[in-house]
């Protein structure tokens, strides 16, 4: 028996990208022997995952250390190397 899940993926339809901002892509895609496309996707990935960040920060348990308590420990740890 074969099952076939399929899965739809959205379009997304890019204007008024500068062309400085498509050269560098294209350089990207031939460095890497892949498509503008696959290297466009690839970055939107990267960069939207930086939208969760806050929601991951404010997951983090609250330690109650001063940064400038860390700031002397690693001035103090560094100087002992």
């Amino acid at each position: 028996m074969l099952v076939v899940a399929l899965r739809y993926v959205s379009t997304l339809v890019l204007r008024n990208v500068p062309d400085e901002v498509i050269e560098r892509l294209e350089r990207l895609a031939a460095r890497e022997q892949l498509t503008v496309q696959a290297v466009a996707v690839r970055e939107l990935v990267e960069a939207s995952r930086r939208g969760d960040n806050p929601l991951l920060l404010a997951e983090l348990p609250d330690l109650s250390v001063n940064a400038s308590t860390i700031v002397e420990d690693l001035h103090v740890e560094r100087g002992e190397r």
